[in-house]
């Protein structure tokens, strides 16, 4: 669901929209927080880096906040409700991004480290100004120039570098000291707000115009229907798959699956592009890929089953007879959470495949299934009781054609819903 970026608009086509934000409060007691999941592409549309409005919000609420740029993560610490953010994020716009002249998005800011002020210009009017430096934010941007004035930072350390290698040169060479003039400063930092009239730098205003309507208008994606979007998210992970692109390209696929908010789905997509008749290797290679999507979200969890059951259709011969063991790569590989498969095993559905197909599946798994049961009641029983009993293993021929099971000494089974895992690590 998009929104006007200036919400004051009530014209549904105004072209500047950006993504509704969405909130996810976690943790307990005095670690509660709020992570703002889709930070990084309100950000994108409003031509700000995602620092500036969290830490915002951290100003407005009191409250400290969080930057993950690696996992983009942004976080503000305590429990807060996404519409009352949204609200707050109103005036973070009205205050660094609408212009004070148009009143369109279209603005850039330049940050003067040496005056410690900040500029703003807008590309649909031409409207150059000053911002009201005296919210705390303005500290914070003044200390974290956005990208696109990391020119004029760099200018200014270089000219203060000039200015000491003037002092020192002249020094060693005839002793007579040299004293820049203010006014050479002053005209070298009147230099990021000339306008350049040659075509070059006209066509270098206009492209950058035409990539900023680009990210304002990426948003209008969200308009589209679910089928539309999943199409979407299909063809862009087919892409990066025929490019060659696809084995580093999982943070990049969960932000276009975030993107058009069809995450819980993603692994539905991955397995029919990444998964065939090789699934077991593929599991290994792609783990990290299904994790993104996977770790700590049940839905998508079951969107997996529902595409490791497609697998199986497409490939029958080949997995029909392995379905218990791939199932325990998944699991072991911390794709498919244990309440998960035994929900799904309770019920044969025909969501995915017939109901002939889902019922041989549901009996070829059965046997993992109860070794998952006994290994929870075992588990369960080791806990009140503290007893030495047995345990329950699956073991599978090397053709992993044939399964039984023995008995074994029990190991208490690893816990896998409370697990950290470091995505990025693997």
């Amino acid at each position: 669901m998009s929104v006007n970026v200036n919400r004051s608009v009530s014209d549904q086509f105004y072209r500047y929209k950006m993504p509704r934000l969405i909130a996810k409060v976690e943790g307990k007691g005095n670690g509660i927080k709020t992570v703002i999941v889709n930070m990084v592409d309100v950000a994108k549309a409003l031509n700000r880096p995602p620092t500036y409005p969290t830490k915002f919000f951290g100003c407005e609420l009191g409250a400290q906040t969080q930057f993950d740029t690696k996992n983009d993560r942004y976080i503000v610490n305590g429990s807060h409700e996404a519409n009352k953010l949204q609200d707050m994020l109103d005036g973070f716009i009205r205050k660094f991004v609408l212009c004070p002249e148009c009143d369109n998005p279209e603005t850039d800011l330049h940050i003067n480290p040496k005056k410690q002020t900040i500029g703003n210009s807008c590309k649909a009017c031409g409207y150059r100004g000053m911002l009201d430096t005296r919210h705390k934010l303005c500290t914070f941007i003044l200390k974290n120039p956005p990208e696109n004035d990391s020119g004029s930072v760099k200018k200014e350390k270089e000219k203060k570098n000039r200015r000491k290698d003037k002092e020192n040169g002249s020094g060693e060479a005839g002793g007579h000291e040299i004293d820049a003039p203010d006014a050479v400063d002053g005209d070298d930092d009147d230099e990021d707000w000339a306008e350049e009239t040659t075509e070059e730098a006209q066509r270098r205003r206009m492209d950058e115009i035409s990539e900023h309507a680009k990210n304002l208008t990426l948003s209008e994606d969200l308009e589209k229907t679910l089928e539309e979007r999943v199409n979407m998210f299909y063809n862009f992970v087919k892409q990066k798959k025929e490019e060659g692109a696809i084995d580093g390209a999982d943070r990049e696929i969960l932000s276009e699956a975030e993107r058009l908010d069809v995450k819980a789905m993603g692994p539905l997509i991955l397995s029919e592009l990444l998964f065939d008749e090789n699934i077991r290797e593929q599991i290994k290679k792609y783990k990290r890929h299904f994790l993104r999507f996977c770790h700590n979200n049940k839905k998508a969890q079951k969107y997996l089953l529902g595409g490791f059951e497609c697998v199986v259709k497409l490939h029958q011969a080949q997995l029909l007879p392995r379905v218990p063991i791939v199932l325990k790569d998944l699991y072991d590989a911390d794709l498919l959470e244990e309440d998960v498969i035994l929900a799904w095993a309770e019920k044969v559905s025909k969501k995915y495949v017939s109901k002939e197909l889902a019922k041989e599946i549901h009996a070829k798994a059965a046997p993992f299934v109860k070794w998952l049961k006994e290994a929870e009641e075992e588990s369960e029983g080791s806990e009140e009781e503290g007893d030495q009993d047995e345990n329950v293993e699956v073991v599978y021929s090397p053709s992993a054609r044939e399964l039984k099971v023995e008995a074994l000494k029990p190991e208490k089974p690893d816990s896998r819903e409370d697990d950290d895992i470091d995505i990025d690590a693997i």
